[in-house]
């Protein structure tokens, strides 16, 4: 679906593209409830990188508090693998 969204591509829309956003307004409507955070303690942290994106989840006491993620930008998808999941914690720490 992202695409669809660059400006030197043909916006196409088939079967594939249509199976795509009927699951996204699925998952859209049915979203995990997200926690508030209780306190300032018991935190936790996950981060990862691969060759398409990088993304975090904040956790408190095994409740989600917050998701976050993106695709990696043109220059990143040459990063080693060490830079990559470095670019992550950067990432994670600035979201």
């Amino acid at each position: 679906m992202t695409k669809l969204t660059q400006t030197k591509v043909e916006f196409a829309w088939g079967d594939k593209q249509e199976v795509v956003f009927q699951l996204l307004k699925q998952k859209l409507c049915s979203a995990p409830i997200l926690a508030l955070p209780e306190g300032s303690e018991d935190f936790i942290v996950y981060c990862d990188a691969s060759n398409k994106g990088l993304g975090a989840v904040l956790m408190q006491r095994e409740k989600v508090i917050l998701y976050a993620s993106r695709q990696l930008k043109i220059h990143e998808k040459n990063y080693t693998t060490h830079d990559l999941e470095l670019g992550a914690v950067v990432f994670t720490l600035k979201s």
